[in-house]
């Protein structure tokens, strides 16, 4: 296997293989049975020929069939799009008589035919490839890997502008594994020909499926240097900064001990991340400010708060001053990125630099939109913007930006230009620049609704919104006027998709920075609410202001307290010494702007708009039947009424469903809430739902009845948290605390937010919690709650426990029991870090001091 600089050009498929490293697939898989790299990749400078990638099954077939309920004399068909979800119409005259098919990914709300079978998210997918007859799918390195492998004829797609197809496709024909079938049949459902034609083919493949074995071998030696020399350009040293990188990825928080030495010189040395000694309870560094000082630049306003990503970064900052000829070290890096941020910066002038975390939602969640108390910890990983302005004549522009310039002929104008590290992980384009002067009409600033088509044309750029949002909403909001152009690096550290609010950091760092670089004071509660605004106008995603307001004010070892009307922060409440939080991945992504969390949110406020009118209805009637009383018998009952008028006053102008007690929502209300509703049913009864972040679709039915009753609970039971937090130290006190955690994560799935991975983290943490550890009985229960958090349908699960080296390991457990029942290596997070308004800015400037690097 050749080391994958590819990986660092362009948006290559990675599997991640053994030892938690990533290897391109680009080199194996061919239809040549003695040679399995397929293309010339003038970036391999060495190919080494390993078997077929192949995941093991766990579960042989009869096993499988049995617990799926299928006799063996059913003919099993498996369909499988890899991550796409299988949102097409499924036909039961699609499939031969007596067939039934296995469904990968499917949608929730998608309907089955009868010989349909919905297959979990979270399912083990070689073991079903092994124990079914055939299998439908596009054509991809791990499916036909795997069909060939485990001699399963494949139906394949073709797969446009996929430079790899004609190699797999000539493998599937040289061992008899494969029949195409054109795209339109699929969709029709006129799949019969082809899988009769399928179940004659009588596959063939006999060579080894080892290949992750034999790749992890080959890491391992590269690893201890075996395959190592000096020359910075041979494949085996490209592959050692591979593994380099593979291990900053993985690196599970607290457990460095474990990095080899010959690891942690080479971070080291390519400034991933500084090595210092020791950590706090937050999973910071401590060390002296002598220890975190460096040369490459002066810092004019600020300080590092003993942050050691904040130092990384500044490293990373100064190391793009150097030239980018073919000895630099720079080049392991992501070339593409590194000669875009390069271009990006006046060093003779000052750089202001802001830091703001994510977030791990301890209690509250998607109340936060219906006015809940919420209670969050910023978390240690966090994003970091650079920004710099420039006057125009001076800015140094992309050579596209500047071609633009010049064909306008209107001389120089400012633009904004923007780099965002990581790209390679998150498929996106790694930088995005325009004319400041598009975010203006001829009668002002543009719209957020004409801004957010203009983001969203380019999938790829669409990541944009987020950082480029700020700056209209800044014009909108203040008024601010942008004469000069804008330079931004972007670098996060804070995962993608795992419901830690990756983009309510990057909004808060990108702002905070810009303010910062224009002279702003704007306070951390308003600078939040000022990006909820980002993501819900420009972005387009429906989020509350939860995860921006921990980002923008939340305290290190502190759980922001905030009620949500709309955005009030009640205390930063202690995290009590005996107790720990902690945050696991289910490898599911999350998005809040996803069809889940939008149509709860839609159902949320159509059963409070239905509240409201029940409550006007209420009153109403009880105007009049006192009214009747009076002139009926000329005195008023002192009985009291079975609805008291002055609690129907204030429900009838009922602004946030947190603030309807359970009680009042149990003994009037849940009674004439329906389970569901159509949208075109409650708009003929009720007209707007009155959220100006949703649009209700009227042929859409949405929950109503969970969704309504969610944040009426869900206040209570984070306020009764919040209390139990200042109790004594006891096991009732923990107990009764991960009991509030279970109760919020169920009344999530009974949304429609829950999720098979979340859920089975949960249950894990249950079997640890009893006492169902290897079969021990008696050990002592150091795991006390669990929930899935932020919007639910996936992400990140909060844990609680003690803190102490037992909950520690447990934890681990859970990490490493989930791999073996998912596949997925989940990431955890632990420790806790200063939000953007306790860190403030940094102003620096590059130091030379005769030592330039010019």
């Amino acid at each position: 296997m050749p080391s994958c600089s590819r990986c660092w050009n362009s948006s290559c498929l990675c599997d991640q293989l053994q030892l938690g490293f990533y290897l391109c697939r680009i080199c194996y898989g061919s239809w040549s049975s003695s040679s399995f790299h397929c293309l010339a990749v003038p970036a391999f400078r060495d190919v080494i020929d390993v078997p077929l990638v192949v995941r093991r099954t766990h579960r042989n077939r009869q096993e499988v069939r049995k617990e799926l309920g299928i006799g063996d004399e059913v003919k099993l068909l498996i369909f499988n799009f890899g991550g796409q979800e299988a949102s097409w119409a499924l036909k039961e005259e699609s499939l031969p008589p007596g067939w039934i098919c296995l469904v990968c990914a499917a949608s929730p709300k998608q309907e089955f035919p009868r010989n349909f079978k919905r297959l979990s998210t979270d399912v083990y997918t070689p073991d079903l490839i092994a124990a079914s007859d055939c299998m439908l799918g596009k054509i991809g390195y791990g499916t036909v890997s795997e069909a060939l492998a485990y001699k399963i004829p494949f139906v394949f797609v073709r797969r446009d502008y996929f430079n790899e197809e004609p190699f797999l496709r000539n493998m599937l024909e040289y061992y008899h594994g494969g029949v195409e079938m054109i795209r339109r049949d699929l969709l029709t459902g006129h799949w019969i020909p082809y899988l009769a034609r399928a179940l004659k083919l009588k596959p063939c493949y006999d060579a080894p499926i080892n290949g992750g074995e034999v790749a992890a071998s080959i890491l391992q030696n590269t690893a201890i240097g075996k395959l190592c020399t000096s020359d910075k350009y041979s494949g085996a040293r490209r592959l050692q900064d591979a593994i380099i990188l593979g291990f900053q990825l993985q690196r599970i928080p607290g457990r460095d001990i474990s990095i080899p030495e010959w690891y942690s010189h080479a971070e080291n040395e390519l400034g991933l991340r500084p090595m210092v000694p020791s950590k706090d309870r937050s999973g910071c560094n401590i060390t002296g400010a002598k220890e975190l000082d460096f040369d490459e630049f002066k810092i004019l306003h600020g300080e590092l708060h003993g942050l050691p990503d904040t130092v990384t970064f500044l490293k990373s900052l100064a190391s793009l001053d150097f030239g980018f000829s073919s000895n630099e070290k720079t080049e392991r890096h992501n070339v593409r990125e590194r000669l875009a941020a390069a271009g990006l910066f006046n060093w003779e002038d000052a750089i202001f630099v802001a830091r703001a975390p994510g977030r791990l939602d301890v209690m509250g969640g998607v109340a936060d939109y219906s006015g809940s108390l919420v209670l969050q910890m910023p978390i240690r990983e966090a994003c970091h913007a650079a920004v710099q302005t420039s006057h125009p004549g001076k800015q140094r522009l992309w050579k596209h930006a500047l071609a633009r310039q010049h064909a306008r002929g209107e001389g120089f104008l400012p633009v904004l230009q923007i780099v965002s590290f990581g790209s390679e992980l998150s498929n996106r384009a790694p930088t995005f620049d325009m004319d400041l002067a598009d975010f203006m009409d001829t009668d002002g600033p543009i719209s957020y609704e004409k801004a957010h088509k203009y983001f969203a044309q380019d999938p790829s750029q669409k990541w944009a919104a987020y950082v480029a949002g700020t700056i209209l909403v800044l014009i909108r909001e203040l008024g601010v006027q942008f004469h000069d152009g804008i330079s931004i690096l972007i670098s996060s550290g804070v995962p993608e998709g795992k419901g830690v609010s990756s983009s309510a950091a990057l909004e808060v760092a990108t702002m905070s920075a810009i303010a910062a670089a224009h002279g702003l004071n704007i306070a951390p509660r308003d600078l939040a609410l000022l990006c909820q605004k980002v993501e819900n106008h420009v972005v387009g995603a429906p989020c509350g202001v939860m995860d921006q307001m921990t980002s923008a004010c939340g305290e290190s070892n502190k759980l922001l307290a905030m009620v949500c009307q709309p955005a009030e922060v009640k205390e930063q409440v202690n995290i009590p010494a005996h107790l720990r939080f902690w945050g696991i991945d289910s490898g599911i992504r999350h998005s809040v702007g996803g069809a889940d969390y939008g149509s709860v949110r839609v159902g949320t406020f159509m059963g409070r708009k239905i509240i409201k009118s029940t409550a006007s209805a209420l009153l109403s009637q009880s105007s009049i039947a006192t009214t009747s009383q009076e002139y009926s018998t000329g005195v008023i009952s002192d009985e009291p009424d079975d609805y008291d008028s002055a609690l129907l006053e204030k429900e009838a102008t009922l602004n946030y469903l947190s603030n309807l007690p359970p009680h009042r929502y149990e003994s009037v209300y849940t009674k004439i809430l329906l389970k569901e509703m159509s949208g075109q049913t409650f708009m003929d009864n009720y007209g707007s739902h009155d959220d100006p972040v949703t649009t209700i679709d009227p042929q859409r039915t949405y929950a109503l009845k969970a969704p309504t009753a969610h944040p009426v609970y869900e206040n209570f039971h984070v306020n009764a948290f919040a209390a139990l937090l200042s109790a004594a130290s006891t096991d009732e006190q923990l107990s009764a605390l991960g009991e509030l955690l279970y109760q919020s994560h169920y009344s999530y799935s009974k949304c429609g937010l829950g999720s098979d991975g979340t859920d089975r983290l949960v249950n894990l943490v249950q079997q640890m919690q009893h006492g169902k550890k290897n079969g021990s009985d008696d050990r002592k229960s150091t795991l006390f709650g669990a929930k899935i958090t932020g919007g639910g349908s996936g992400g990140t699960v909060c844990v609680l426990g003690r803190n102490c080296i037992q909950s520690s390991e447990d934890i681990i457990e859970i990490q490493q029991r989930y791999k073996a029942a998912t596949g997925h290596f989940p990431f955890i997070f632990e420790g806790s870090s200063p939000g953007s308004g306790k860190f403030g800015y940094l102003k620096i400037q590059r130091r030379f001091d005769g030592r330039s690097v010019h």
